[in-house]
């Protein structure tokens, strides 16, 4: 049986996220930075999601081939991913909110939204391979 996490849902909340609320935080001090849920973030999304990707590994190895190579190269995309947010986006992201107001912060920001680009392309990059996979399961 197929476990599947539903990449599309990050997807677009990270782009919402990046393009509707966090873009807009340069000319706002960190301390007034909205709270965007870091509870759900790290509860509801980025444990479970996390979880979902190492159970997926033992599904997509133990799928039939051809289906199995991209549903592990989708395991593989998403892992690096999740890999990236827990070691680079969080850790970041909770240290620029606990800093003071200047030009450190709109550049860590900057480099933040900028290096979000590829977090959401390795995202859709994953979906497809897992759609591609799951396309060939009959």
């Amino acid at each position: 049986m197929a476990v599947r996490a539903q990449p599309w849902h990050r997807i677009g909340a990270g782009l919402y996220e990046h393009r509707v609320v966090i873009s807009k935080w340069h000319d706002v001090p960190p301390a007034e930075w909205p709270n965007t849920g870091l509870m759900f973030w790290a509860y509801v999304t980025t444990v479970p999601l996390t979880l979902l990707t190492l159970l997926n590994a033992f599904a997509a190895w133990t799928a039939p081939m051809p289906m199995r190579t991209w549903y592990l190269a989708s395991v593989i995309v998403i892992a690096v991913e999740r890999a990236a947010t827990l070691a680079y986006f969080m850790p970041a992201m909770l240290r620029l909110m606990r800093m003071n107001q200047g030009p450190e912060v709109s550049a860590g920001l900057t480099k933040w939204l900028g290096m979000n680009h590829v977090r959401h392309l390795l995202t859709l990059l994953g979906w497809l391979a897992a759609l591609r996979a799951f396309s060939l399961l009959a």
